[in-house]
């Protein structure tokens, strides 16, 4: 089964991207959600990020504090690099099983291409671990003041939080089969989406 990822910065409109190929017919792992879901069905998760900080991040009902953890995690790059060598192999894992439970016959899937699913990812470019598992990225791009007008309407942050978060998750194009650029209104936004898939395929087949 044939993979691509879809990636870009906060803000970028990606998700919206996810959606529109979700209503095509295209099965899409949402890395956030699912990161999420494992650390909800897997409590040794949260005792190994614990243990790795030295700090708690549960709250009254015993669940992860999401907020918490963010607040130390973004804090400085080896924060993160710390808490990602800890879940991320597990994302991969979880990642692989979901993508190989799809079977690769008799399904065209979108636009007339071969059978393939998608994972949304806002780091994939910086992680050679994930981009092994995937045959093609898309990178979604908007101008840097939309991006933060959206995040900051779409998450209720302040603009400084928006700006740091952004600042963790730098993007580069290097590495990318396909551009969609978001300035305009949805229905540019789908047709270029349309378009730059309908390409992708005739190079990755």
């Amino acid at each position: 089964m044939k993979a691509v990822a879809v990636t870009g910065g906060i803000g970028s409109g990606k998700s919206v991207v996810c959606a529109h190929l979700q209503r095509c017919g295209v099965p899409v792992y949402d890395s956030d959600s699912r990161t999420k879901t494992l650390y909800d069905r897997c409590p040794g998760l949260i005792e190994e990020v614990e243990e790795a900080f030295g700090m708690c991040f549960r709250d009254g009902d015993g669940r992860l504090d999401r907020r918490a953890l963010a607040a130390v995690a973004f804090a400085d790059r080896a924060a993160l690099e710390r808490l990602e060598s800890i879940v991320h192999p597990k994302v991969l894992e979880d990642f692989i099983d979901w993508r190989d439970s799809y079977p690769g016959q008799g399904w065209r899937g979108y636009a007339g291409a071969e059978p393939f699913v998608v994972m949304e990812s806002a780091i994939i470019l910086g992680k050679p671990a994930f981009l092994s598992q995937v045959d093609a990225v898309v990178l979604v791009t908007a101008p840097l003041e939309r991006r933060i007008d959206r995040a900051v309407r779409r998450d209720a942050c302040p603009r400084e939080d928006i700006i740091a978060r952004m600042a963790s998750q730098e993007t580069v194009e290097d590495g990318v089969d396909a551009l969609i650029i978001n300035d305009s209104d949805l229905e540019t936004l789908y047709r270029r989406t349309d378009s730059a898939f309908s390409g992708l395929f005739k190079i990755i087949g």
